[in-house]
């Protein structure tokens, strides 16, 4: 296309100087035909400098906004007097669940993750053989408790003898007192009474033998079912399964580890303080304790511990002091009444914040007050 100027109709010569808007230059196609007039370039520039005006000012919005939250967020994230706080994670018990004897695991009742009652039982142990020594136990309990009963009978029978004998012998004894008996007589009634009276004494020991053969069978039953009892394995507290370490058809040693658990009565956290923070911390100090991951729940806890001796902080915490200066660890535990509530929702390893109220007197923040439910 060849860009060309033409010349209005009323443009004769003496007549008003075209406007702005005639000298404007068209655009003519190889056909001749006119096209749409070009843009001049004060209006370009015009616009150019509007859209600058307008990012600017978005600019600027933007940075008073990112600086007043930057403001609002360092406000509330600052600690009143009285109030300080350490970095850690939750904690919890761990009980190994294992085995009291040697034997081959008959079954595994929980999977990794079940949540686990006192008393409940999670695995069990082959107790073929001992269910054996139990039956020839039980057979031998019954018979001692025959012997006793026919050493009681004896026992009875000679009981009668000697009560006969000690008869004929006052007897003999009266009658001679009047001379109607010889002595030799008496003396024959005498040895009767006394044999008797030794034969009474010997049945009333094979009595007691019995009596404590039978004590003896009854306690090895008891053993041996409280063996078949112990291979059942229970878990001793409420809690949750972290790893199922045996499979079934393995064969443990004694103390052979099986399942282990956490107690989620007993959860905490470590942190560590520096000593002007820590020689102001006393067992059952009022804390709070924020987790990462529910950043809006302040959980309720109380101080538990303070180590008595200072020790280097480890890696994994995180302070705001230098890393290399001696800290004391402070354990912070939560009460286990709130722990039975929410047992569902109680994990081990999360990572969080736990403030120390120092001060009695001092409110805590708005962020840190007890929500309602927990």
């Amino acid at each position: 296309m060849a860009l060309k100027h033409q010349l209005h109709p009323e443009d004769d010569v003496g007549s008003a100087p075209p406007t702005d808007a005639a000298r404007q230059p068209v655009l003519a196609t190889d056909n001749g035909g006119p096209s749409a007039p070009a843009l001049p370039v004060p209006y370009v520039r015009r616009r150019r400098w509007q859209w600058t005006s307008i990012a600017a000012v978005l600019a600027i919005i933007i940075l008073a906004v990112g600086a007043g939250a930057y403001w609002w967020q360092q406000n509330l994230a600052r600690l009143p007097a009285g109030i300080v706080q350490g970095n850690g994670r939750i904690e919890a018990d761990e009980i190994d669940i294992s085995t009291k004897f040697a034997g081959r695991l008959a079954q595994l009742l929980v999977q990794e993750g079940d949540m686990l009652s006192a008393g409940e039982v999670v695995a069990r142990m082959d107790t073929r053989d001992l269910e054996a020594s139990l039956m020839r136990a039980q057979a031998q309990l019954q018979q001692a408790r025959k012997v006793v009963d026919e050493a009681r009978a004896t026992q009875e029978q000679q009981r009668s003898q000697v009560a006969l004998a000690k008869q004929q012998f006052d007897r003999t004894s009266y009658l001679m007192q009047r001379g109607n008996a010889t002595q030799e007589l008496l003396d024959q009634r005498q040895q009767q009474f006394d044999s008797s009276t030794a034969i009474l004494n010997a049945v009333t020991a094979r009595v007691a033998q019995a009596e404590h053969a039978l004590a003896a069978a009854v306690h090895e039953v008891d053993l041996i079912q409280i063996n078949i009892t112990d291979n059942s394995l229970v878990a001793p507290r409420d809690g949750r399964v972290q790893y199922r370490i045996a499979n079934i058809g393995e064969v443990l040693p004694a103390g052979g580890k099986v399942i282990t658990m956490i107690d989620i009565m007993s959860v905490y956290m470590d942190i560590y303080l520096p000593t002007l923070e820590a020689g102001k911390v006393k067992v059952g100090t009022d804390a709070r304790i924020l987790l990462d991951a529910y950043p809006a729940i302040p959980i309720p806890a109380t101080v538990s511990f303070i180590a008595v001796q200072s020790q280097f902080t480890p890696k994994m915490v995180e302070t705001q002091t230098e890393r290399d200066r001696l800290m004391f660890r402070i354990r912070v535990r939560i009460d286990p009444e709130l722990l039975k509530a929410h047992a569902q929702a109680v994990r081990s390893g999360l990572p969080g914040v736990a403030y120390l109220r120092l001060d009695p007197d001092v409110q805590w923040p708005v962020r840190l007050q007890q929500a309602k439910g927990v």
